[in-house]
């Protein structure tokens, strides 16, 4: 793709945004950035582009810089769908994302992971099974370092990337192709952006769009919509599957070990004794870590060590105190209700469960059963509580309780909890009622564990 001297409008000045119109600026192109927020907001953002030729639109946009450029590159949070994008559409500009406009000047093989849930720790697990093996590996995308920084020389040479891929990201992607796409799960969530779940599976299913016969494609085969998808929907690349049951080509899982099989006979065993990740969910994010990493070069060795070593990532399952020998977990990156199933299936005992948040039109309804059969008491929290009431209010064995702020869920947390119990933060909820993101809300609540401890 040849940028010089072409007009290229950035949309959003995140992360992404700056780091691609620095990428594109320093190879001749004639930038406009353009962002919604005030300059006031973005001056750190702007501040990082000083000593770049770059105009910037912010606080709103003119509709003829997009009517007029040669290519428009969103940034991950911008809808791919807004109207502001008409003028482009209206002119037959395209119209990219960071990721797409990256890939097409990236060389390594990129393992692209993506999934409803898991995919950060799988794509950590995935860039470090690498790393323990002996190869350069990047490891960015949705995640931590956006694609286009390593495209821009920022990171070294890389044997192959790890790139955690975002449905949003996916939305705005032409030609990427991944030499290896691992589809974890498809479940509820992102409703408030997508017109239907069928649209936002569809979304997730364009990682394989571009593989040909000499890729991979990691799958879930125990997903009832990676499932379906599988059925209706031809794959040009080869099929690894992962599942608790026998399967041709892919990983059996099972409670203390991975098996990997080749033409259903069992080739490699990965050992979980030594394992510290918890629960059913994680050991379908190992296994697909080993197939993506196998795919690639990864040493028997290495993939065992990050097994045995890896100690898992913040606001997900995560410890964070222990107070009168109550145990308190942060699993505040589970915004969306699958996400807090797969967190009840890591406890045996009595869990009073912290839900709520900005909902995402996900359906409470779902967790009625998991909730009746593992959730003591229920905290409901945030602009979602009355409907998580409404859902709820019958399911968990000593009621729900509402609370308005993190500080009097803890409180009510711990009144309803004894010695034994686990007090679970599990959202199933966007956090921008309340907090800047999952993390602020994560830190928030452990900051107050800590003060009672």
């Amino acid at each position: 793709m040849q940028v010089n001297n072409k007009r290229v409008v950035v949309v959003g000045l995140g992360r992404s945004g700056v780091a691609t119109a620095r990428f594109l600026a320093k190879r001749g192109a004639r930038v406009t950035v353009i962002d919604r927020a005030p300059a006031e907001k973005l001056r750190g953002a702007v501040d990082a582009l000083d000593g770049h030729a770059i105009r910037f639109r912010l606080g709103g946009h003119d509709a003829v810089d997009l009517a007029q450029a040669d290519l428009v590159v969103l940034s991950p949070g911008v809808p791919h769908t807004q109207p502001m994008l008409e003028p482009a559409w209206a002119a037959g500009i395209p119209v990219i994302g960071e990721m797409e406009l990256a890939s097409v000047f990236v060389k390594a093989p990129i393992i692209a992971v993506t999934g409803t849930n898991g995919k950060t720790t799988t794509t950590e697990l995935l860039g470090q099974m690498l790393k323990n093996s002996g190869k350069r590996v990047f490891v960015g995308g949705n995640i931590g370092t956006p694609l286009i920084a390593y495209a821009d020389g920022a990171h070294g040479v890389a044997d192959v990337i790890v790139a955690e891929t975002s449905s949003f990201q996916l939305d705005t992607t032409v030609s990427f192709r991944p030499a290896t796409s691992v589809l974890l799960n498809i479940t509820d969530d992102h409703l408030d952006r997508y017109a239907g779940f069928s649209a936002y599976a569809e979304s997730k299913w364009r990682i394989f769009k571009n593989q040909e016969p000499e890729d991979a494609a990691v799958l879930n085969a125990m997903d009832a919509t990676v499932v379906k998808m599988m059925e209706t929907h031809a794959l040009r690349s080869r099929r690894r599957l992962f599942s608790h049951v026998p399967v041709v080509q892919g990983a059996r899982i099972q409670k203390d070990r991975i098996a990997v099989v080749e033409n259903r006979r069992t080739t490699v065993v990965f050992d979980l004794a030594k394992c510290h990740l918890v629960g059913p969910h994680n050991r379908e994010n190992i296994a697909a870590a080993c197939l993506a990493a196998l795919e690639h070069g990864a040493t028997l060795a290495g993939i065992q060590q990050t097994i045995d070593t890896f100690r898992g990532l913040p606001h997900r399952v995560e410890t964070v105190g222990f107070v009168r020998g109550i145990r308190f977990v942060n699993d505040s990156k589970a915004t969306n209700v699958d996400a807090v199933k797969r967190a009840l299936e890591c406890f045996d005992g009595p869990v009073v469960l912290i839900l709520g948040g900005q909902n995402k039109k996900g359906d409470f309804n779902r967790l009625k059963t998991i909730v009746r059969q593992r959730v003591k008491t229920l905290v409901a929290l945030g602009e979602a509580r009355d409907e998580i009431v409404t859902a709820l209010a019958g399911d968990p064995q000593q009621g729900v309780i509402e609370a308005g702020s993190m500080e009097e869920a803890v409180a009510k947390a711990l009144s309803a909890a004894v010695a034994g119990d686990v007090v679970l933060l599990s959202p199933a909820c966007a956090s921008f009622d309340m907090f800047d993101n999952y993390a602020h809300r994560g830190e928030c609540f452990r900051s107050i564990v800590e003060r009672l401890a």
